[in-house]
């Protein structure tokens, strides 16, 4: 249940830019897509996304890990094979660029590939032709190509470990995804989707987040992004009996990594400090809420879409300021 619907969910203006981009390039003819962000951001949804919303949806998507793939079989396993090329290939078999063709491959990771099988992925993005290991002749396919990875590829580029001329040729088209720490409320609207989905899965009936454990959330760093949050309130529907996810719920790590950074901090002598910059926050946001609830004629759905933040959100805010 790793992938969410093929659905990018959330309101933040980083979330909402990646929706219209992934809608132009997945509308676009572009045949090369490079993904890139941290572990967890949604790299293969974002690119099952621009192969459901293609022309070319109709036909295979093939999802293919470079680095769970050990390099003496990557070869074989994306061009193929002929029958007596090797021992073992007791008959012909198709690769899976060629069970793609005129749809999509989706290389995860692709840093990990050896530069010898570059070569041969850049020639294929030049020609649109390969040859199945053993054979003679050339197949020519129709195939949008989106990559991966987690790293910035230019500094792998600058260390010798990646083709400078591969990376040319997929960076036509870059997307960068956003990290979940980054995208701000979006953390609220991820967590209701996802115990809606539990909730029907397990046949459960949690109601949400507690207030104190919104709060524990939206400061939280999230390193292994929506797959960590995910995760989590998975854990937390099969472990737990509440109706309501409560801080208790929560592993130790992320309770003392909220607590270690959120103290305030002294200033200078006599300064406000950390606190003081807190407190003028707060006020900021009930003036701005206020505004928007007054503007809305007390409509909190009118006034969430005004904010750009979800309803769920805005209430929690307003209980969270004393609104």
């Amino acid at each position: 249940m790793a992938d969410y619907k093929n659905e990018l969910v959330g309101t933040h203006p980083s979330t909402e830019s990646l929706r219209h981009l992934v809608a132009r390039v997945a509308t676009s003819p572009a045949q090369r897509v490079l993904i890139y962000g941290e572990t967890g951001t949604g790299k293969g949804l974002v690119a099952r996304m621009i192969h459901r919303l293609s022309s070319r949806a109709q036909k295979e998507f093939v999802d293919i890990n470079c680095a769970a793939i050990p390099a003496s079989l990557l070869e074989s396993e994306l061009f193929g094979h002929e029958r007596g090329a090797f021992t073992g290939a007791v008959e012909r078999k198709l690769g899976l660029i060629e069970a793609a063709n005129y749809g999509t491959v989706f290389l995860d990771e692709i840093r990990e590939m050896d530069l010898t099988l570059q070569a041969k992925l850049l020639s294929l993005l030049d020609t649109r032709q390969f040859r199945r290991v053993g054979a003679v002749k050339t197949t020519s396919v129709d195939v949008r190509f989106i990559a991966a990875t987690n790293k910035v590829l230019l500094s792998e580029v600058n260390d010798g470990r990646f083709r400078e001329d591969l990376y040319y040729r997929l960076q036509v088209v870059a997307i960068n995804l956003p990290t979940l720490r980054e995208r701000g409320e979006d953390v609220l609207n991820l967590s209701q989707h996802f115990i809606d989905r539990y909730n029907a899965f397990y046949k459960r009936t949690i109601r949400g987040l507690a207030d104190e454990t919104a709060d524990i959330f939206l400061r939280y760093g999230w390193p292994g992004n929506v797959r960590e949050l995910e995760n989590l309130l998975e854990r937390i529907f099969i472990l737990e009996d509440d109706d309501v996810i409560l801080p208790r719920h929560l592993p130790d790590r992320i309770i003392r990594s909220v607590r270690g950074g959120g103290a305030a901090i002294a200033g200078p002598a006599g300064g406000a400090g950390i606190s003081g910059f807190h407190e003028a926050t707060a006020d900021f946001q009930r003036k701005l809420i206020a505004r928007a609830m007054v503007e809305a004629g007390g409509n909190v759905q009118q006034a969430a879409a005004a904010l750009r933040i979800s309803r769920h959100a805005l209430r929690h805010q307003m209980m969270k300021l004393g609104l």
